[in-house]
């Protein structure tokens, strides 16, 4: 029988954190002696690590991350005078550099402020809420140092954590966060200049780095694998992926915005309008762990995958990430699941490429009941703040980060893999004269919206003065307290 492999839908309580339930599994550190590389360039620009005279030690990166999806890819990072060694966790969705600077019962040890001979106060107040969850702090400048990065140390923006609510979980093995966006993501605004703009600055490495993610298909609660991964600053290490790097134009500096022409559910175009896929935005996100699609694009996907699915009569908990689908131990979910394929707007605009997971990627092993069943959750999530390309997709590629050329390269990632079954792919060039000429559905952004404001105020301001006098004007314009409300990263978003 088809379904009898298929039985049982428990119910899924999610964590009161962002990170899934699952314990990680740390990769050991990397043996010394590594060479160091210079940058050539693979004739798109792209600086590759191919000289060994050179000074820029791409192989001591390799293998710098440690964790997984569930809780998050973290880096070891030695702050202040002397360093203290903390694990920061990596996220291409915020820009802000911060530490936690006090005590906290879910942390071991924290960045004590008071023991650095060379950090500096600005006197300034940093507060960021998160859709749950927030924390306060002051900004500070001081050193920074990465043993598995570039060489030398840099001088950066660091945001003290002095108090938080739902920022740091239970069972996490990170103290801070390290944002890899660009300046207008940072708080309290875009004047503290984010931590990789420091580190291109004073270092002179190109202004590109690149990211592997290896808990692809991985449970860490049960594989005997550790997970992991490596982050490259100022360039992509070719050891870390195999084929051609397929590029995308960033289309905003602001999140890592790229561009989404279509969907595919095994061999179904979904055929929706393709604004519909970049609704407000479509980024791609390390620190957010699901796949997360605007709600039509959602209910579309499951609509496609519930059709083409050998198992028709599914709960719906399964879909809204309440519920995990268990199988008889040894059994397999993925063969009754189509792949997904993701279009994206190549830097020729008249092209696109296609970057797709295997069910494995989407179809996520979360823990065992009793050493009879295995569970599993569904990958892919809806969003009401556009489309995050997360850890779901992502551990499948070498993401390649190319601020320079304002541009972001996949390539199919090395450890993207179970056994000898890939379980990512890509391909293309296809033609995109099927699409519009501008999916993004781009909005005013900054610094445009406070031109209008502003205008906008003046002319309130003028008419409550002529008509109401000595009335206190009701159009204050809002401050830039630093909320964050947009769901789109996993820092940002518990999942439901």
């Amino acid at each position: 029988c088809l379904f009898a492999c298929m039985c049982l839908l428990v119910p899924f309580t999610p964590p009161l954190g962002r990170w899934g339930k699952t314990s990680c599994k740390l990769c050991p550190p990397q043996p010394a002696g590594s060479v160091a590389l210079a940058l050539t360039s693979d004739g798109n620009g792209l600086s590759l690590a191919s000289d060994p005279s050179g000074t820029v030690n791409f192989l001591d990166m390799v293998n710098n991350l440690q964790g997984d999806s569930g809780r998050g890819y973290y880096i070891e990072m030695s702050i202040g005078t002397p360093g203290q060694k903390l694990n920061i966790l990596v996220d291409t969705g915020s820009s802000n550099f911060a530490v936690a600077a006090a005590p906290h019962p879910f942390i071991t040890h924290f960045f004590n402020t008071a023991l650095s001979d060379s950090y500096l106060s600005t006197g300034r107040t940093v507060a960021v809420r998160y859709t749950q969850g927030n924390w306060e702090g002051e900004l500070g400048v001081d050193g920074v140092s990465i043993p598995n990065g570039p060489n030398g140390t840099i001088i950066i923006n660091i945001a003290a954590i002095l108090s938080s609510e739902g920022f740091f979980l239970p069972g996490i093995n990170w103290q801070g966060i390290l944002g890899l966006a660009y300046p207008m993501l940072a708080r309290p605004d875009s004047s503290v200049e984010p931590f990789f703009n420091s580190v291109v600055q004073q270092l002179g490495i190109p202004d590109i780095f690149s990211l592997q993610m290896c808990g692809a298909g991985l449970s860490a609660s049960s594989t005997s694998d550790p997970a992991g991964g490596s982050l490259i600053m100022g360039g992509a290490e070719p050891s870390l992926y195999r084929g051609t790097v397929w590029y995308t134009p960033i289309l905003e500096e602001w999140y890592y915005q790229v561009e989404v022409l279509k969907l595919e559910v095994g061999d179904q175009n979904l055929d929706l309008d393709c604004r519909e896929y970049n609704m407000d935005k479509a980024i791609v996100d390390s620190g957010t762990t699901l796949l997360r699609l605007p709600v039509n694009v959602f209910n579309a996907v499951v609509e496609a995958i519930t059709r083409s699915s050998l198992i028709q009569d599914f709960s719906s908990g399964f879909w809204d990430g309440t519920k995990l689908a268990c199988w008889m131990k040894g059994e397999t979910p993925w063969r009754f699941f189509p792949k997904l394929s993701i279009y994206l707007r190549a830097t020729n605009t008249s092209q696109s490429f296609r970057i797709t997971i295997l069910p494995q990627m989407y179809i996520q092993p979360i823990t065992d009941v009793d050493g009879t069943l295995d569970c599993f959750r569904f990958g892919v999530s809806s969003s009401a703040n556009g489309l995050v390309i997360g850890a779901t997709v992502m551990e499948g590629f070498y993401v390649v980060f190319d601020r320079s050329q304002r541009r972001l390269g996949f390539a199919l990632s090395n450890c993207a893999a179970s056994g000898s079954v890939a379980l990512s792919e890509i391909a293309g060039p296809f033609s995109a004269a099927d699409v519009a000429a501008d999916c993004s559905g781009r909005t005013l952004r900054e610094p445009l919206l406070w031109v209008i404001s502003y205008t906008l105020m003046a002319v309130c301001g003028l008419v409550l003065v002529v008509l109401l006098l000595l009335l206190v004007l009701p159009c204050r314009r809002r401050g830039r307290s630093g909320e964050i409300t947009d769901e789109s990263s996993l820092v940002r978003h518990r999942i439901k």
